[in-house]
C-alpha cells in the first residue's frame, strides 16, 4: 500500500481529506461498489468535474472504455495486492483521451474501499509523440527523393520530345499545333519546379553560424507587413535573456516565415475586419528532451495566431508534403520548416482549435 492510501487509510474525519489537495497527483477514494466518495482538487481538474457533481458516480461511467480500471479494481479488492500499477488510455466522450498511470490500493476498511491514483503520462507522450515525427519525417524525406527522381527522369524525356516535336511541325499549320507543344513544355517546366522544391531542403548546404533568433522574428516581421501593410497586428513577446546560438540563419529565417505567411492567409477575414492578430513570442525552455537528447536550455519560440484554426481533418497530416488547408497552397510550405527545424535538432509541435493557433518550435541553446 502507498504511503497516500496508508494515510487515506487512517483518516477518520472529513475535513481531513483537504490535504489530498495539496497532491499533483489525482487521487479518487470508491466505495464498494466503485463510487466516487471523495476526489482531491488535481482529480477534479483531470476529470474535468467538481468533487460535487463525481460524488456518489461510478468512476468507471466517467470513461467509455473502462473495462481495464474496473479489471484492475476487482483485482484489489479480490487479492488485497499492496498496489496494482498499469498505464491506461481512458476515453470520454467529446473530449480527449486520458493516458495515465494508474496506482490502485486496498485500504483497511470494512466496505472494501479502493484509492486510486491517477499520473498523467505526458512526458512519456511527448517523448513517442516527437519520435513518431522524426520517423515519419525520414520516411517524407526518403518518399520525397525517391519519388523526385522518378518523375525528373522521364519528365526530360517528354520536355525534350516536345520540342523536337515543335521544330518538325510543317510551317502551315506552325500557329495552329505549335499551342499544344507550349502546353506540353509549360507544364513539363511547372513539375520541374515542383520537383526541384521537393528536393530543395534536402540539397540546401546547413550554413553554421551566429543567430540571433529575435532577428530572425524582426526579419520575418517586416516582410508579413510589407505584404499585408493593414488589418493586421503583429505583437512581439520577446525574452532577451535568450542567448545567441550557432545555426542556419537563412533556413531559421525560411522557417519562421513559412508558418508566419500560413498564418497571414488564414487571417484573410480577420485581417478585412481589422482584428487579425499575429504574434512572436520567445521563452527560454529548461531541461527539455528533444529527440531523445536532454538539454539543459532549449529556444522555445511561439508563433500565435488568431484565425479560424486548423481543419480537424488535417491537423495530424499538415507537416506531410503537399497537404494543405488552402486552395492553391502547395503543401510544402510547413515540411520545408519542419525539416529545417530537425536539422537543427529541434521540434516544431501545433497545437490549434477555432480562434487560436500555436505553432511552438524548441531549439537546443548553449
Amino acid at each position: 500500500m502507498t504511503n497516500i492510501a496508508r494515510a487515506a487509510a487512517a483518516i477518520a474525519r472529513p475535513q481531513a481529506l483537504a490535504g489530498l489537495d495539496l497532491l499533483a497527483s489525482a487521487v479518487v477514494l470508491l466505495d464498494g461498489q466503485g463510487k466516487i466518495t471523495y476526489a482531491n482538487a488535481a482529480a477534479e481538474n483531470l476529470l474535468e468535474s467538481s468533487l460535487k457533481a463525481l460524488s456518489r458516480q461510478k468512476l468507471a461511467a466517467q470513461f467509455l472504455n473502462s473495462d481495464e480500471l474496473e479489471n484492475i479494481c476487482a483485482q484489489a479488492r479480490e487479492h488485497r495486492f499492496a498496489d496494482l500499477r498499469q498505464d491506461l488510455t481512458l476515453e470520454r466522450a467529446g473530449r480527449d483521451p486520458l493516458h495515465v498511470h494508474s496506482i490502485v490500493s486496498a485500504l483497511d476498511d470494512p466496505h472494501d474501499g479502493l484509492l486510486i491514483e491517477l499520473r498523467e503520462n505526458q512526458q512519456h507522450i511527448k517523448l513517442e509523440r516527437e519520435e513518431r515525427i522524426l520517423d515519419q519525417s525520414q520516411v517524407n524525406k526518403e518518399l520525397i527523393r525517391n519519388l523526385a527522381h522518378e518523375i525528373k527522369n522521364p519528365l526530360g524525356g517528354i520536355r525534350g520530345a516536345a520540342q523536337l516535336l515543335e521544330m518538325e511541325l510543317p510551317a502551315l499549320h506552325l500557329g495552329q499545333l505549335r499551342e499544344y507543344t507550349q502546353v506540353i513544355i509549360k507544364e513539363a517546366d511547372r513539375l520541374q519546379t515542383l520537383v526541384d522544391r521537393l528536393l530543395a531542403p534536402h540539397r540546401r548546404p546547413h550554413i553554421v553560424g551566429d543567430v540571433n533568433i529575435h532577428e530572425v522574428c524582426e526579419r520575418v516581421r517586416s516582410l508579413i507587413l510589407a505584404e499585408f501593410p493593414a488589418g493586421l497586428t503583429i505583437l512581439r513577446d520577446y525574452d532577451a535573456s535568450i542567448p545567441e546560438f550557432r545555426g542556419d540563419k537563412e533556413q531559421l529565417i525560411q522557417t519562421v516565415l513559412n508558418i508566419a505567411h500560413n498564418a497571414a492567409q488564414a487571417l484573410s477575414q480577420r485581417i478585412i475586419a481589422g482584428d487579425a492578430q499575429l504574434t512572436f513570442k520567445t521563452r527560454v525552455a529548461r531541461q527539455v528532451t528533444l529527440t531523445k537528447v536532454r538539454y539543459g536550455l532549449a529556444l522555445d519560440l511561439h508563433i500565435i495566431d488568431n484565425g479560424p484554426g486548423i481543419s480537424p481533418q488535417i491537423r495530424d497530416r499538415i507537416f506531410y508534403p503537399l497537404v494543405s488547408g488552402r486552395d492553391g497552397g502547395s503543401g510544402l510550405g510547413l515540411t520545408l520548416a519542419q525539416t529545417f527545424v530537425h536539422q537543427h535538432m529541434g521540434v516544431i509541435e501545433c497545437e490549434s482549435r477555432p480562434g487560436y493557433t500555436d505553432f511552438r518550435i524548441l531549439l537546443p541553446l548553449p
